[in-house]
């Protein structure tokens, strides 16, 4: 038995001792909720409570030729209830009217909170871990995480970007147009649009650039051509389908609600099936020449899907989405300050930084001394997933009762479903691997590896519940532990201030072309899409950290017996497994495991 559901990790501010601060809004982030008729117990869902089937305002449409009832503030049909009173959790915004009254950025690190004393779980271990450190300083050590373990992980190339003969193309004429609206963060937005290029491809559809709907949770107004190079992404598509700006002008003025060509994820059900858009989307598509996929989340299922389909998701994710030069440039200065010196450039650098990497110099007092090699972690310990997991963390009364009430006044769902199911303890969702990982246990994690302590450590991520007390049994193992704002000035950070996607961008940039990246949550979508880059361009040669939740939670119920070469044994042998070189299995995600005939072509291993 599993969770019932799981929550996005929005980027919130920092969260105290009181939890007072975005309270209340993170009820309008979450695209599913248990009101369906399968309350799907065990399944990984995305999002919390709020429900993007039943509960969705529109707002912001005025000045939009394509008119939406929506925007009235209430709606009444056959599947869909719109709720006024939710008016603030969500804003479909296509135009740059909105704009986000939040800061974006701070100065503080952003698990700097009020200080409290540290909070430990596995005191002994942590003993052991410091003094076997201790030891390996100046130790040559035998096992190296810094490597690919599998030599035959090299073997598979990238290619989604070539025709082959079950290459379709587009065809010369279009059954008419499709509007996406994408919802979510940065990694979710990014698997929507190329989802929706696979459905435009299926339904012989021009696919208009797809729009970001706007949250108060996230507080960004970017669209698409602020994050990715709208004619970059068009030109590589151009062979595939047909791709326009805006909708042509006999059909913006069309209400697209009045006419019946609003579908929105009450329509269309999450991981649908081609044959779903074929019998509801197409027959609209027909008839009125447009439809409009609304809140346009994980709609189309991995398996069974064409060839075709998934090659063209895969040209999409890895080709076509190229962040836009503001993105590349801040990001080239990010990885440069990160690494200390300069390197010959990577495919996956090339890929994701263009030509910017070798353009900027480095600057004098960043170019001085340090390591050469360092990790990305990212780290999952924010306070919408600590509450929803419905675990203890060591903090005793207190924390429970913070947790308690943010699940109250962001997850009344959850609240109510759980007055209706069998109680699960707490110890039994840690013995299930249900517990996001503390930065004490990821930091364990890294000792157990044989990560020295000198290791040099990029933090990706949002704020971290708990704040100092959290990060000390951390930064007391690996002091040297960086963040974006440490390493850019306030002004190179200045534009991407209010715009939380666009600084998403550049800790993805981080991740990416790390020389190792370490997840503590292989379901979170960042991890999910820079594991499946790091594949598809790391030529073998950028291993991924993923440690499995279940058996190191067994592992750490020995935390107060087992000695320290054993579990350095059982931790390796965790992450070895992990880092297996597996052909995609079937329903997998493509944009993670992206090893697969659709995306990459197997070479000789000589």
């Amino acid at each position: 038995m599993g969770k019932l559901g799981s929550p996005r990790s929005p980027r919130p501010q920092s969260v105290g001792a009181g939890l007072s601060s975005g309270m209340k809004e993170c009820q309008g982030r979450c695209p599913e909720s248990f009101l369906g008729n399968d309350p799907s117990l065990g399944r990984r869902i995305s999002g919390g409570d709020y429900n993007w089937n039943r509960k969705l305002l529109l707002h912001g449409l005025k000045n939009e030729p394509a008119k939406f009832g929506a925007c009235k503030g209430v709606y009444v049909g056959k599947k869909h209830t719109w709720f006024r009173k939710h008016l603030r959790s969500a804003v479909f915004m296509f135009g740059r009217s909105v704009q986000s009254k939040s800061s974006g950025l701070k100065d503080d690190r952003s698990y700097a909170t009020e200080e409290k004393s540290p909070v430990l779980m596995h005191d002994r271990l942590l003993n052991l871990a410091s003094s076997a450190l201790a030891e390996k300083e100046f130790k040559q050590d035998s096992l190296n995480f810094w490597e690919e373990p599998y030599p035959h992980a090299s073997v598979w190339k990238p290619c989604a970007i070539r025709k082959s003969s079950k290459t379709i193309g587009k065809s010369e004429k279009s059954n008419g147009f499709i509007l996406v609206s994408a919802n979510g963060g940065l990694n979710q937005q990014r698997v929507a649009i190329c989802n929706a290029v696979a459905v435009a491809s299926l339904l012989n559809a021009t696919l208009v650039l797809p729009k970001f709907l706007y949250s108060n949770v996230w507080k960004d107004p970017s669209q698409f051509g602020d994050i990715y190079q709208e004619e970059y992404f068009m030109n590589i598509m151009k062979d595939e389908i047909e791709i326009v700006k805006e909708l042509p002008p006999h059909l913006k003025s069309l209400d697209m609600e009045a006419i019946g060509s609003l579908i929105t994820d009450a329509d269309i059900p999450k991981e649908a099936k081609p044959i779903e858009y074929i019998d509801k989307a197409l027959p609209l598509l027909s008839r009125n020449g447009v439809v409009h996929f609304l809140g346009f989340g994980n709609r189309l299922g991995f398996d069974p899907l064409s060839f075709e389909l998934q090659r063209l998701r895969c040209k999409c994710n890895f080709h076509a989405l190229k962040f836009v030069p503001k993105i590349q440039q801040v990001g080239s200065l990010l990885v440069q300050r990160i690494r200390k010196y300069d390197a010959a450039q990577s495919m996956l650098d090339k890929q994701l930084l263009g030509n910017f990497m070798s353009d900027i110099p480095l600057k004098e007092n960043h170019a001085e001394g340090g390591p050469s090699k360092y990790l990305a972690l990212h780290l999952r310990f924010e306070v919408d997933m600590v509450a929803y997991s419905l675990c203890e963390f060591g903090g005793g009364e207190k924390e429970q009762k913070e947790l308690q009430a943010y699940r109250e006044t962001h997850f009344p769902l959850l609240i109510e479903r759980l007055k209706n199911v069998k109680p699960v303890s707490p110890a039994q969702w840690r013995k299930l691997g249900k517990c996001p990982l503390t930065p004490e246990e990821a930091a364990l994690v890294l000792s157990g590896l044989g990560f020295k302590r000198g290791s040099y450590i990029y933090l990706a991520g949002s704020h971290i519940y708990g704040g100092q007390s959290r990060m000390h049994p951390f930064t007391n193992l690996y002091p040297n532990l960086v963040m974006k704002e440490d390493l850019l000035s306030p002004n190179e950070l200045e534009p991407f201030r209010n715009f939380s996607s666009q600084l998403a961008a550049l800790d993805f940039i981080a991740c990416a072309t790390a020389d190792v990246f370490a997840m503590t949550d292989s379901g979170s979508q960042l991890s999910s899409l820079v594991s499946g880059f790091r594949t598809y361009y790391g030529g073998g040669r950028a291993p991924t950290l993923r440690p499995n939740k279940k058996r190191l939670a067994a592992i750490l119920l020995e935390s107060r017996t087992i000695d320290w070469k054993s579990f350095e044994e059982r931790v390796r042998k965790m992450i070895e497994e992990g880092q297996r070189v597996r052909v995609r299995g079937f329903g997998r995600s493509i944009y993670r495991q992206p090893r697969c005939p659709e995306c990459m072509c197997k070479s000789n291993l000589h």
